[in-house]
């Protein structure tokens, strides 16, 4: 692993950051031990899911601090560095589908009563193969996207602030980040997380507006930006292979929509519009992180409400982020938009570029002591809720819907619940719920390892853009799983065989492109290195941008999907009650999925015909049935809302609806 040779020696911390950023750590920790402390932790649902009665202002809050982590403080910024504001549309166009969570995917969800999604598609599909197969994916998503793509940008913060060039303290900085981030997910659950997600979210915002504010002040202002970022290039730049100089700002770099043409933009406008819906939809209304902050709200208007203010939030990163990253390309040209790989390799280690150091050299130049320990602070917040949100999914989804499954035999009831879908009666060697929020907590352990060790590949990847990065195995990996949820949510003829040979289709194709991407790593701008991919390589990799292959890896497992489902038996009405959106307000009893059962043999009759009295066996079975009738109109309960809070939620939707087509027909 290359180090960090930064101009300078010691660190450029002062006594006055090192007090500010002590302060945060102890607010945070106090407000992360009091939570903690009130918590119903010592329950599966206190602690996964907060015993569902979360508010919805802390609910919003935590869903926009789980997406803002230090992967977007670096990606987004660095983004905004090399390309302008084309990078916004991810965050301007993830508006639409937290509407779309809240109003569609979440009433399904709330009524089905499921803690994972996993768990929903088993109940959805029947059968243990999708359920397994999504939570190993899920996992393996989280390592390569999330937790190990934040670890590397809070370290390398981190790293730059100290002034530190080694790779030892690279890995002490992860180290220490990740015993705080763990503290807090395997103390207090669910509860903890969403609480210090709202406070640290206040910190996130105020900080980022004070060098925002800065920045903007010393590249005279917005204005200025426009007028002085084409001409932000480094003072030694390389030269393609077709001749071309490196490092050159694209000309539409204050607009969001551009070239489709293949190696023109990275941004193509097709790709931009209908492939990044279909990661959206996975990232905003599939993926456990975010789905579980409002599986715990303590109804549907709160959980609507929770995913308005993350609406409104999602306006800031434009300029919170990408615009000063922006500003630091003109403040620091030869540093963030280094166009060598000689020079690149000397500033930050990566040969392919170094603008993701854009956010860090805003902090570490411009800030004065005190307000710089601020910045680093609001970098480990960052870093801190993206971390504690995705541990605790990622823990909750291993502890339901894995170790259930291998400690229960077969049982796929909870703790505390049915057995087999709610057929009544124990499950014979159901783990307690002691030994799960064990396992849940020591997982998080294994998580972390797991993620250190991908590290490296991210610093050595071809892309010197992390945000680049991270959407690109999105794509590769997401598609099916959003495919076979929309079809689950709304079309109720879909079955188990069809959404599994679906994922399946889809998972062969992803991972070959998965492969392709990283096996054969482009040589940066400048090199001396020539381009020895094989044609076809470079044809399907260069050729087929990740978010168009993002669509038709969407429509290939759709059409398999759709296809292998009329070929097979539909599922029976009584088993889809409360779980597609059509029936998410039905309050019949649903009857269980399960295998068909082989023809009791004439032992087995004999037996049922000694067994216990017949009329005591048919009281026991109506009081079972009459549970179950309350307990599904206890789920639809969930779901109602008053008429005020109804009108206020769906009001508030529409104005954020309409705000954000604005600005993405302004900008496009």
């Amino acid at each position: 692993m290359e180090g960090l040779t930064l101009a300078g020696e010691g660190s450029k911390l002062g006594w006055a950051d090192v007090a500010v950023i002590a302060c945060y750590f102890v607010c945070v920790l106090a407000v992360g031990l009091y939570s903690s402390y009130k918590s119903q932790r010592g329950t599966v649902s206190g602690y996964f899911l907060a015993a569902r009665g979360m508010h919805w202002l802390p609910v919003g809050a935590s869903l926009f601090a789980s997406n803002i982590g230090s992967g977007h403080f670096i990606g987004l910024a660095g983004s905004g560095a090399a390309s302008g504001l084309a990078v916004n549309l991810y965050e301007q166009g993830s508006i639409y589908t937290i509407m779309m969570l809240g109003w569609l995917f979440v009433p399904v969800y709330l009524a089905a009563g499921v803690y994972t999604m996993p768990e929903y598609l088993r109940l959805r599909f029947g059968g243990q193969r999708i359920r397994v197969y999504l939570s190993f994916l899920a996992l393996l998503l989280y390592i390569f996207t999330k937790i190990s793509a934040d670890l590397y940008a809070g370290a390398l913060f981190i790293q730059l602030a100290l002034n530190k060039s080694s790779a030892e303290w690279l890995y002490l900085s992860i180290l220490f980040l990740l015993v705080v981030a763990a503290a807090f997910t395997i103390a207090g659950g669910l509860t903890a997380v969403v609480w210090t997600d709202f406070v640290q979210t206040i910190l996130m915002v105020l900080g980022a507006l004070v060098l925002m504010t800065l920045a903007l002040k010393e590249v005279g202002g917005l204005q200025g930006l426009v007028e002085k970022y084409p001409l932000a290039t480094a003072a030694v730049r390389g030269v393609d292979t077709l001749n071309r100089t490196c490092g050159e700002p694209p000309e539409d770099f204050f607009h969001f929509l551009r070239s489709s043409t293949p190696g023109v933009s990275n941004y193509p406008w097709i790709g931009m519009i209908f492939g990044l819906r279909i990661n959206s939809i996975w990232y905003w209304c599939t993926d456990q992180v975010i789905v579980q902050r409002t599986l715990a709200s303590r109804n549907l208007s709160h959980a609507k409400a929770g995913c308005i203010v993350a609406g409104y939030l999602k306006f800031l990163p434009m300029w919170l982020l990408i615009i000063p990253g922006m500003a630091a390309r003109v403040l620091f040209p030869n540093r963030v938009a280094c166009a060598s790989p000689e020079e690149c390799l000397a500033i930050c280690g990566s040969a392919a570029g170094c603008s993701n150091i854009a956010y860090p050299e805003l902090v570490i130049n411009l800030l004065p002591t005190g307000l710089a320990g601020l910045m680093l602070a609001v970098m480990m917040a960052a870093l801190m809720t993206s971390l504690t949100s995705i541990f605790n999914s990622a823990s909750t989804i291993f502890t339901l819907d894995v170790w259930m499954l291998i400690r229960g035999r077969g049982c796929v009831g909870r703790a505390g619940g049915r057995c087999c879908g709610g057929g009544g009666g124990a499950c014979a060697g159901r783990p307690t719920d002691r030994e799960l929020l064990v396992v849940g907590r020591l997982f998080v352990v294994v998580l972390v390892a797991i993620s250190v060790i991908w590290i490296p590949v991210i610093q050595n990847t071809g892309s010197s853009q992390l945000f680049t990065y991270i959407q690109s195995i999105s794509s590769f990996l997401a598609p099916p799983i959003a495919a076979v949820f929309i079809l689950a949510v709304f079309w109720p003829r879909a079955t188990e065989p069809g959404a599994f040979w679906g994922l399946m289709a889809g998972l062969a194709v992803g991972l070959c492109r998965f492969v392709l991407q990283f096996a054969y790593v482009v040589p940066p701008c400048g090199s001396d290195v020539s381009d020895t991919r094989p044609w076809l390589i470079r044809q399907v990799v260069d050729g087929v941008h990740f978010l168009h292959f993002s669509l038709i890896l969407w429509f290939l497992t759709g059409v398999v999907t759709i296809s292998v489902s009329l070929l097979t038996p539909p599922i029976p009405k009584e088993c889809l009650y409360r779980l597609t959106f059509w029936s998410r307000k039905d309050t019949r009893v649903r009857r269980p999925l399960r295998p068909p059962r082989p023809p009791a043999t004439q032992q087995e009759t004999e037996m049922i015909r000694a067994g216990p009295d017949r009329v005591e066996e048919g009281k026991k079975k109506e009081e079972e049935e009459e549970e179950r009738r309350r307990e599904a109109v206890k789920a639809v309960e969930i779901l109602k809302e008053t008429p005020t809070w109804r009108r206020v939620v769906n009001w508030n939707a529409v104005i954020c609806l309409v705000i954000s087509t604005f600005v993405v027909g302004f900008f496009a």
